[in-house]
């Protein structure tokens, strides 16, 4: 232990008085320089969290800005239509037992070639199996859409879903198309019945990508034994189309069923707790007491559905909202486009317009299809042009040799749309080929209204042809 003397311990004393303390006094100056600090701080901290959305829509504009870019070019790029230069061949004795049977006297068209299978020109509407679209190949030609080719789905069969439809289903963010599955052989019911295949079923594929289709199966099959069933295999079941409920949570498919005769003329329905089945099938009738063949479904914004039907011997169409549960028609009915003579009804809608592409009535011969547009999906439909870009005046006035099922609208592009075709191929209906070509609403209209008072206000619908195309990469990041 350490002892300091007297002297020693006055001097520590008064070392110990003057000794500035370690202890931070809070003195007016002192707390004038730390609410600066402080405010400093939060300052920042503030300009961080503004800065930080400005950033974000600065970010969203330039992408924004960037997506329209590409939109602009991309659709330039599809309004340069490819031109076809098919030259008839010289006349020649034998031709096959249909065209002999169209034969005119007068020039053979293109359309005599087209339903000639014996014709030399066979090759360019239905090309061979070696030009099949196969999602299973990577390379240069993956997501193309080639139109005529056969399309092969992900187990390297053709796709069978022939005058049918794409549902996009939200629940498991799907593409899901359906159409008849015509897998059989090729005959006629009696010598002057219309070429056709027993019936199978309704054919399913499910895909992210519109390109990539995985076979699912058939959702809604044939009748074996019961003949006096809607769906036995020797009637007709054709054009069917699948819209979801939300309130009841059911799929429910609309479809054309008839007799081999086609004089049954009749709606059927079938309902489902999934999309890829199985569908059970309820009852057929003729809605609103009509005759009803080639049809349509069309789901509105609201969720009303509508179906829309060829009738009166296919003189006209009607159109008329399905009940809430879309197991019925309700009693409301709008008869359009009389005296027209039209079919194979594809609706769509755009910007609060109603669109729709028809078909002219020529069996299995192709014709020149038709835009109709109104402000009201009850009407009144005026009918405006050929939506038909590119080709020649022959695949323009033949609808590309293909007839009208589908509009399919892409989200991410508002004015951009699938236009879905059927190549039917009457020597040999499972071979019968897909067109789908791009859509495309804008621009004025080329021709006045039939009642001559002059433009309608409405865009035109333009379907260019391509040989091969291809959606905006990206399109389905959007949805």
């Amino acid at each position: 232990m350490l002892h300091y003397s007297g002297d020693k311990k006055e001097e520590m004393k008064m070392k110990n008085k003057y000794r500035k303390s370690t202890t931070l006094r809070c003195d007016a100056g002192s707390i004038r320089l730390l609410s600066v600090v402080i405010g400093s701080l939060m300052g920042c901290i503030l300009l961080l969290q503004l800065y930080s959305p400005i950033s974000r829509k600065d970010t969203f504009i330039g992408r924004d800005i960037q997506l329209r870019t590409s939109h602009r070019l991309y659709f330039r790029e599809l309004e340069e239509v490819e031109e076809e230069k098919i030259q008839i061949p010289p006349p020649r004795g034998k031709r096959s037992p249909r065209a002999a049977k169209r034969r005119p006297k007068r020039t053979t068209t293109l359309i005599d070639e087209f339903l000639d299978e014996d014709s030399p020109l066979r090759h360019k509407f239905f090309p061979d199996r070696k030009t099949s679209i196969d999602p299973t190949i990577t390379g240069n030609d993956s997501m193309f859409y080639y139109p005529g080719r056969v399309w092969l789905d992900t187990e390297g069969n053709p796709i069978q879903a022939h005058g049918g439809g794409v549902l996009y289903d939200e629940i498991s963010e799907t593409f899901y198309w359906y159409g008849e599955y015509k897998d059989g052989p090729t005959y006629h019911a009696h010598k002057k019945g219309a070429a056709r295949v027993d019936i199978i079923g309704v054919g399913c594929y499910s895909s992210k990508d519109l390109w990539t289709w995985k076979n699912e199966g058939i959702v809604l099959t044939a009748e074996e034994t019961n003949e006096t069933h809607d769906l036995h295999k020797s009637n007709v079941l054709e054009r069917p189309k699948v819209i979801y409920n939300s309130k009841t949570g059911k799929y429910v498919m609309w479809m054309h069923v008839d007799d081999a005769n086609y004089t049954k003329a009749s709606v059927g329905i079938a309902i489902s707790d999934y999309p890829t089945g199985p569908f059970d099938y309820l009852y057929s009738k003729r809605p609103h007491g009509f005759d009803s063949r080639d049809m349509t479904i069309f789901k509105d914004d609201d969720g009303t559905a509508y179906l829309v039907y060829s009738s009166v011997d296919n003189s006209e169409l009607h159109i008329g909202p399905l009940t809430e549960d879309y197991l019925d028609v309700t009693n409301v009915a709008r008869r359009i486009l009389i005296g027209q003579h039209r079919e194979a009804p594809a609706l769509f809608k755009h910007q609060g317009t109603y669109y729709m592409i028809t078909s002219g009535c020529t069996g299995w011969a192709p014709n020149e299809a038709l835009t109709h547009a109104a402000e009201s999906i009850m009407g009144p439909w005026e009918t405006m042009e050929n939506p038909c870009i590119g080709g020649n005046k022959m695949f323009r006035l033949a609808t590309f040799f293909a007839q009208s099922t589908f509009v399919l609208p892409l989200p991410s592009y508002p004015s951009l749309f699938i236009f879905m075709a059927d190549r039917w191929n009457p020597a040999n209906l499972r071979d019968s080929r897909y067109i789908w070509l791009p859509l495309m609403v804008g621009g004025l209209v080329d021709e006045p209204l039939d009642y001559n008072f002059g433009f309608p206000l409405w865009s035109r619908v333009s379907i260019y042809w391509h040989r091969k195309w291809k959606l905006p990469k990206g399109w389905n990041l959007l949805k």
